[in-house]
């Protein structure tokens, strides 16, 4: 059961905040909202990688956290290698990880992204984001 929602807004969006820190380290997860992709249109604008569910892994299946873990790996390296991917550095073909991301990463910050007057089922979704993750090149 939830028991609380916590909202706790900080100045400058600074994680780091001491309150922020420490409402983090008694929760069981946190959902980051980030001013960044509110401004790009995505919405709802949640930082997948800024947030985190400690219990996630105890109540769905685990093909759904298979794929959200795969999910969150994708992202990661997306934005390592962001910078290098912008400035025109990155060479196609020299790292499979880099490629695969950025094979799949505009279906998935489409996928990220819901109106508000699209609905979707959890089955859907998981389904959804299954067939991204198997996309080819």
């Amino acid at each position: 059961d939830i028991t609380g929602i916590y909202n706790v807004l900080v100045e400058g969006d600074d994680l780091n905040d001491p309150i922020a820190d420490s409402v983090r380290s008694i929760v069981d997860g946190h959902i980051v909202l980030s001013r960044d992709l509110a401004h790009e249109g995505h919405y709802p604008p949640i930082d997948i990688l800024a947030s985190i569910s400690r219990v996630m892994k105890d109540i769905v299946p685990k093909e759904h956290l298979d794929l959200a873990y795969q999910t969150i790996s994708i992202l990661a390296t997306y934005k390592k290698a962001e910078d290098l991917i912008n400035i025109g550095a990155y060479v196609k073909g020299s790292n499979p990880e880099i490629d695969r991301a950025l094979n799949l990463i505009g279906d998935l910050k489409n996928f990220l992204k819901q109106p508000i007057e699209e609905r979707y089922s959890l089955e859907d979704s998981v389904n959804l984001l299954k067939d991204i993750l198997n996309k080819k090149s």
